[in-house]
């Protein structure tokens, strides 16, 4: 079995992408979450979403 190393971690997130853009979203209050804009929700009951 091979060994696997993980040498670091990131944050991709409707609020910001990496751990400087999503912490300082996160201190400034921003929310992620609104109405979905990236596909037609018509024939869908859910019309909110977190869109990255």
């Amino acid at each position: 079995m091979r060994r696997v190393v993980i040498t670091g971690v990131g944050a991709v997130t409707p609020i910001g992408i990496g751990k400087e853009e999503y912490w300082k979203a996160l201190e400034e209050g921003k929310n992620g979450v609104g109405l979905i804009s990236l596909f037609d929700t018509s024939q869908h009951s859910v019309k909110i979403g977190a869109e990255i």
